[in-house]
């Protein structure tokens, strides 16, 4: 369970030993696993909103926050060529840093997600069409399967010949969960557009509430410490404040920088400085027997 401060930075109270554990030695970091997330927009009178949900209390990761829908890659989705549109895999590659094989499941685990979290498919009929609507029975079979793992996304594309748009997600950040959590994801962000003829819903078993919000309201709200989240949800939420219209992100997104972001923990003067580079406002200073300030 995480603790408000503040604002709505998300720190678990088992962190300040965690830091201190692995600055003294005693600790040995997992390695992380592969992720991906997907900033949902859509334009409003407002300007664009982004698609969150709250993650249930219960959930022993960053219960109460607020996120994008997203998880972990499947390994499956890396052995079998999907029908695809858009950008090359070998651009991918480049792109996000990996093999093409790697990259294939990055983007897919991004589809993917969002389908089973939000119900949006960014997949089509063909090269240059999405699917209209997803809701009926057969689609929420599906869904259901992918959620239990019982089916791999890339044999649920082949079986309905779909081709997956990887044209509509525009890479956006990189971060990897520091080194002292002890469940550690390297995550891709992606920013993408709301297709005509969707509608988002809470598919998640792992939220209890959904929201379509600006990401200038959504920042105001973790400043109030209303909204909790981690520190990459507000960060790209502050990113996204520059952008006028869901179209202005995402055609921003190839010139980002995708280098990844690692906290780290480093001993100063008797204390523990905890930091994510080029994010000052996240920095915490945790003295070596107490909490952090």
């Amino acid at each position: 369970m995480a603790n408000a401060q503040a604002d709505g930075q998300w720190y678990p109270p088992e962190w300040p030993e965690r830091i201190r554990a692995l600055a003294g030695g005693g600790l040995t970091p997992v390695t992380p696993k592969r992720a991906a997330t997907v900033m949902l927009l859509k334009d409003t009178g407002d300007g664009p909103a982004v698609h969150m949900l709250r993650r249930r209390t219960s959930m022993a990761f960053a219960g109460g926050a607020y996120a994008y829908p997203g998880g972990g890659v499947d390994p499956r989705d890396d052995d079998r060529h999907v029908r695809w549109a858009g950008p090359t895999r070998a651009w991918w590659a480049d792109r996000l840093g990996v093999d093409e094989t790697g990259a294939q499941a990055i983007v897919c685990a991004a589809v993917r997600e969002t389908y089973e979290e939000a119900g949006v498919l960014l997949a089509g009929p063909t090269p240059d069409t999405v699917t209209g609507d997803t809701t009926g029975d057969d689609w929420e079979a599906d869904r259901a399967a992918l959620v239990a793992r019982e089916t791999s996304f890339a044999e649920f594309l082949d079986r309905r010949g779909l081709v997956l748009r990887s044209d509509l997600l525009g890479a956006w950040t990189r971060w990897i969960t520091p080194e002292f959590e002890s469940r550690r994801y390297d995550t891709w962000f992606f920013v993408a557009r709301l297709p005509e003829g969707q509608r988002t819903r809470n598919a998640s078993t792992e939220a209890d509430r959904t929201v379509w919000i600006t990401p200038r309201g959504a920042a105001a709200g973790y400043d109030r410490g209303e909204l909790l989240m981690m520190p990459p949800t507000i960060a790209t939420l502050r990113q996204l404040t520059a952008y006028a219209t869901a179209a202005e992100a995402l055609d921003a997104a190839p010139a980002r920088d995708l280098t990844p972001v690692l906290a780290t923990a480093r001993l100063v003067e008797g204390e523990i400085v905890l930091s994510w580079p080029g994010h000052d406002e996240f920095t915490k200073h945790v003295p070596t027997g107490g909490a952090p300030a």
